[in-house]
C-alpha cells in the first residue's frame, strides 16, 4: 500500500480555498480542484449531480449564504485505499458552523450560531477530485433551529464530539498495520451483522455485538434517532427498534470503504434496503421497499470498536414512502 500524503494535501488545500472564497468565486475554486468529469453524491434533496456548476449553485452557495462566516470544524481526517476498487479517498468528518442568518431548505433563520454535521468523501485521481460523497445531517440542523419534523427520538441528539482521545486528524499518514487491524475488525462486524440479516432474525443477541464492540461503546446516530451509550442502551434505543420494525433487510454494498490508523469509514449508494412495518422513528409502516444511504465512521481502541458516527439520509428514506419532511416543514413554518 502506498502513502496518501499527496491526496491529503490536495484536500486540505481545497478546504482552505473553499472556506476563504467569496460567494462569487466559489465556482472557480471548485473548478481548480475538481476534474471536468465529476460526480457528486449528496443527501436529499440534492441527490446525484454531475456538474460543478450545479453543485456550486445548489449546495455550496446557498449553504454559505445561510451560514454567515461559515467554518469547517474537522474532528476526523483520514485517507486510504478503497478496498473495493483500489482508488484513493480522503474522508473528513465534523461540522460546518456559522450564524444562521438566511433560511436554508425552507428552515427559518434563527440569527444564532448553529452547526451542520457532515461527512465528506473525496476520491482523487491524477491530482484532481473525481468523486465526492457529501452527507449532512439535515434533521439535526432542524432540531438546533427549533423544528422537530419527527416524533420523539429513542436516543439523544446533541452537537456530537469527535473521538474521545482527540486523535482523529491524521494530517500525516499513519502506520499501515494499524489501519489493517481496524479494517479487519470492521469487516468482522459487518459480516456478523450480514449473517444475522441473512438468517431473517429480527433481534440481535448482545454477544454478537460483544465480538467487535467494547461494552461502553458510543453510537452517534442521525437527528431523528440520536446518540446512545453502552451496548445495552444501544440495543434498546436503536438496534432493536431498527431490527424489529424493519423487515426484508438487504445489504447492497458500499461505494467506498477504507481504514487508516484507528479509524475506518464507508458509505453506500444505497447501503441498505428494507420495508418499514411500523414503529421505527415512531412512524407507521407500509408495504413499501425503501433504500437507506448511510455513512459509518468508526474508532478502534485496542481490539474493540468504541465509537461510531453514523449518518442516515432519513429525509430520502421517508421521501420514498411518500413523506417529504423538508417540503412539509417549509410549508408549515413559512
Amino acid at each position: 500500500m502506498t502513502g496518501f500524503q499527496s491526496e491529503k494535501n490536495i484536500i486540505l488545500d481545497y478546504f482552505k480555498a473553499l472556506d476563504e472564497a467569496p460567494i462569487n468565486e466559489m465556482q472557480s475554486v471548485l473548478k481548480s480542484f475538481i476534474a471536468p468529469s465529476y460526480n457528486w453524491k449528496g443527501v436529499y434533496p440534492f441527490g446525484e449531480i454531475d456538474s460543478i456548476e450545479q453543485v456550486t449553485a445548489e449546495f455550496w452557495i446557498p449553504l454559505k449564504k445561510s451560514l454567515y462566516n461559515m467554518q469547517r470544524r474537522q474532528d476526523i481526517f483520514i485517507a486510504g485505499e478503497n478496498e473495493l476498487d483500489g482508488s484513493k479517498w480522503v474522508m473528513s468528518m465534523g461540522h460546518f458552523m456559522g450564524i444562521f442568518d438566511q433560511d436554508w431548505l425552507g428552515i427559518r433563520r434563527t440569527g444564532k450560531l448553529i452547526t451542520l454535521r457532515y461527512a465528506e468523501f473525496n476520491c482523487i485521481e491524477n491530482g484532481k477530485i473525481v468523486n465526492t460523497g457529501l452527507f449532512v445531517d439535515i434533521i439535526g440542523f432542524m432540531l438546533q433551529s427549533g423544528v422537530n419534523p419527527l416524533p420523539p427520538s429513542t436516543g439523544q441528539y446533541f452537537v456530537y464530539p469527535g473521538p474521545r482521545n482527540h486523535d482523529g486528524l491524521l494530517y500525516k499518514d499513519a502506520e499501515s498495520c494499524e489501519g489493517e487491524r481496524t479494517r479487519q475488525l470492521v469487516n468482522q462486524m459487518i459480516n456478523d451483522l450480514s449473517q444475522l440479516n441473512d438468517s431473517g432474525s429480527m433481534g440481535c443477541p448482545p454477544e454478537v455485538l460483544e465480538k467487535s464492540w467494547c461494552e461502553n461503546m458510543i453510537w452517534y446516530g442521525p437527528g431523528g434517532i440520536g446518540a446512545t451509550y453502552t451496548i445495552p442502551r444501544y440495543q434498546e434505543q436503536h438496534q432493536l427498534p431498527f431490527r424489529n420494525n424493519l423487515e426484508g433487510k438487504k445489504f447492497n454494498g458500499h461505494v467506498c470503504r477504507f481504514a487508516e490508523g484507528k479509524f475506518a469509514c464507508f458509505f453506500g449508494w444505497p447501503n441498505l434496503t428494507n420495508i418499514p412495518t411500523g414503529g421505527f422513528l415512531g412512524l407507521p409502516g407500509g408495504n413499501i421497499t425503501a433504500h437507506m444511504q448511510v455513512v459509518d465512521v468508526y474508532y478502534r481502541e485496542g481490539d474493540k470498536l468504541s465509537e461510531n458516527w453514523v449518518f442516515i439520509d432519513i429525509p430520502y428514506w421517508l421521501k420514498q414512502q411518500g413523506l417529504d419532511i423538508i417540503e412539509r416543514t417549509a410549508k408549515i413554518t413559512n
